[in-house]
């Protein structure tokens, strides 16, 4: 199950990358933050109040206000580097971020065996190589590295500090809207700082953009929302490191969604990258 769940978790954070990038070609990425998690936040409200979760409140929801506190930093420097780069080179380096949770799995305890870490590695490299790296050429792509490798710090954070504000079903579901709600309000401030300024909350289209764009909005915040959920699962029910680094295969998935949807080509490094990932997966399935 652990593998399962991660695998889910992939595909959930490829999808919502993809989405987010392509929203903040039109609308604020900082827009686009707040008003997916604002969605986000009435969905999982309604979770919470249907279960009963907040019986489940206790001390552990502090991880679950660290996510949310680091969440925004992580998703606002991603969205950038998106916006800046092709989907298929930055999102794989995003990948770097599976060294905090794979680390803080080996200070708990963890210890994979050789085929695990033979798995790890081929994985890790495989993601890294499925962007086709170039990290060599214009100002603006050096701009994209540097978000995208602050972007990864946080999202690995995240990944640690949310395995760790659940141990039931109900109580993740509390921790996730807890998180959602912090999100929200260091986004808010963030995009209030940031129109103080002089920055810009709204497209150039007006509102009327964002509220075409709203099922698409939901999609990403919601998928964001359940692809933590899902890993949260995972790492409760596995080894961390094995969690973290399936889940950490979602830019293969961005990368294939934006071959399949804007034609980008996939240069021969990014396709012996795909492989070599998959071939990390099958190695820790089996493992």
């Amino acid at each position: 199950m652990t593998a399962l769940f991660a695998l889910a978790t992939s595909l959930l954070w490829g999808l919502a990358d993809f989405g987010g990038g392509l929203l903040t070609r039109r609308i604020p990425a900082l827009t686009v933050v707040v008003v997916s998690q604002v969605l986000a936040v009435l969905v999982l409200g309604a979770i919470v109040l249907s279960t009963g979760a907040w019986s489940e409140a206790g001390p552990q929801l502090w991880y679950a206000v660290g996510a949310g506190v680091v969440g925004p930093a992580a998703m606002l420097a991603f969205y950038k580097a998106l916006a800046l780069g092709p989907m298929g080179v930055v999102s794989p380096l995003g990948s770097l971020g599976v060294v905090v949770p794979v680390s803080v799995g080996l200070l708990l305890g963890d210890r994979p065996g050789l085929l695990q870490f033979a798995g790890i590695g081929v994985a890790v490299f495989g993601v890294i190589l499925a962007g086709g790296p170039e990290l060599r050429g214009a100002p603006v792509q050096r701009q994209a590295v540097l978000l995208t490798l602050v972007a990864a710090f946080g999202f690995g954070s995240v990944m640690a500090l949310i395995a760790e504000a659940s141990t039931t079903l109900t109580g993740l579901f509390l921790a996730l809207f807890v998180q959602r709600v912090t999100n929200v309000l260091v986004g808010g401030g963030a995009l209030y700082a940031s129109v103080k300024r002089g920055g810009r909350a709204l497209p150039e289209g007006g509102p009327g953009i964002i509220r075409a764009a709203l099922p698409a909005l939901a999609f990403v915040g919601l998928a964001d929302v359940a692809a933590n959920g899902t890993y949260a699962l995972a790492a409760q029910q596995g080894p961390v490191a094995l969690a973290a680094v399936l889940a950490s295969l979602y830019p293969v998935v961005t990368a294939f969604a934006a071959f399949a949807f804007l034609k980008e080509r996939l240069r021969s490094i990014q396709a012996v990258g795909a492989l070599l990932a998959l071939g990390g997966t099958v190695l820790l399935v089996a493992a």
